[in-house]
This record gives C-alpha cells, sequence and structure tokens, in this order.
C-alpha cells in the first residue's frame, strides 16, 4: 500500500470526524490491499485502480458509519447484531466490522466467491466480530438489531427479503446514491422510512445518502 493511499485515508478519517486507533487504521489498509489482490481473480468489484476503490468503495462505505455510531449509541445495551445483505466485497459490512469491533457483523451474498473473500478477510485482517456467509438472504435466520445493504435493490425489496431477520426493536440502514424519492413512495405501509441522512464522501464528488426505516 502507498504512502499516498495511506495519507488520503488519513485525511479521509479526518474529514470525516472518525478517531481510529491505528490498528484499525492498519486493518482498513489491510483489507483494500486484500480486495485488490483478490480482485484480479475473482473479479470482486468492477473498480480496478487502487485509488478509485479508496474513494469509491473505502471511504464511500466508511461515510456511513458517523451516522451508523449514532444509532448505536442511541440503543440500550451491548452486543449489537448487524447482518450486511448483498455484502459483495465485503462493502460496507467488513468496514463496520473494523470500526465497531464490539459489534458482531455478518456479511452475506449469493456468490460463493464473494461470501468466501469476506471469511478470508475475517482471517487475515484478524477480525473476530466478521463474519461471511453463502446464501440468500430469505433463508437466513435472525434476529439482527440492524440490516444493512449498498447499493443492492430497491427499499421495497430490500426490507421484504429481510423483514423476518429484524429484531423488533431493529431498522434499516440502506446506503444510497441520491435521495431515492421514488423508491420511499413505493414503501409497503408496514414500512417506515424516519431519516434520510445526507453523506459527504471525503474526495468523492457524489450524492450519496442512508436511508434509515423500521418496521410499523
Amino acid at each position: 500500500m502507498t504512502a499516498e493511499l495511506q495519507g488520503q485515508l488519513q485525511d479521509g478519517l479526518g474529514s470525516l470526524g472518525l478517531q481510529l486507533d491505528q490498528s484499525q487504521v492498519d486493518q482498513l489498509l489491510e483489507f483494500l490491499e486484500l480486495l485488490q489482490r483478490w480482485n484480479r481473480i475473482y473479479n470482486l468489484t468492477a473498480v480496478r485502480d487502487p485509488q478509485h476503490m479508496l474513494t469509491h468503495h473505502l471511504l464511500d462505505s466508511l461515510a456511513a458509519v458517523p451516522p451508523l455510531c449514532r444509532h448505536l449509541a442511541q440503543r440500550e445495551g451491548a452486543g449489537a447484531r448487524l447482518l450486511d445483505v448483498g455484502s459483495g466485497g465485503g462493502l460496507p459490512g467488513v468496514v463496520f466490522a473494523i470500526c465497531q469491533p464490539e459489534m458482531e457483523v455478518v456479511c452475506v451474498d449469493a456468490v460463493a466467491k464473494k461470501a468466501a473473500f469476506v471469511q478470508q478477510a475475517a482471517a487475515s485482517v484478524q477480525l473476530r466480530n466478521l463474519r461471511g456467509v453463502h446464501a440468500r438472504v430469505q433463508a437466513l435466520q435472525g434476529p439482527f438489531d440492524l440490516v444493512s445493504s449498498r447499493a443492492f435493490a430497491s427499499l421495497a425489496d430490500f426490507t421484504a427479503w429481510s423483514r423476518h431477520l429484524l429484531a423488533p426493536d431493529g431498522a434499516w440502514l440502506a446506503m444510497k446514491g441520491k435521495r431515492p424519492d421514488d423508491e420511499i413512495a413505493a414503501l409497503p405501509a408496514n414500512v417506515g422510512m424516519f431519516h434520510v441522512e445526507p453523506l459527504r464522501v471525503p474526495q468523492l464528488d457524489a450524492e450519496r445518502c442512508v436511508v434509515w426505516m423500521r418496521p410499523v
């Protein structure tokens, strides 16, 4: 990993107000390097350039960490469980697991090689709180306090497919590009959108947001 990418990651963390210790920064860089290495063979992501991987994947996922931390801080008790649906190359699930080591993170993907990559990342980056699962989300069992996705499916499909996995007081966290007003309007009556949080991704000029939802 080049010193330039390390510097850009540190700058991005500073812009987001994320205070990670050095071991967590090292884990992020190791994960990024592992993603680049596996991507040459297994085609985990269409993004190939290391610079673009940093901005479009790592920093993009990190931008959702402050909202995640604020949500977790409002919960009573410890031991939150998060399911990342359609995790692909572990984004944002692996990033969440690095930044929230007390939270159990399960990344599920219907593509076996992508789930295998997350398992390898958990071993290589030494994340005992992370697990990759090869399955369709409809076949899993919960409960999870949070169910997340990043550019996975429409909000209606995402919530319908994972509703049985959500704890009674749980919430959905959907990472999207620009505010998906059409998708929000298409949500069924038993899903309530309670917040759309704009995100600013350091070093990336693009619209991003988190759509927060819960069962009603």
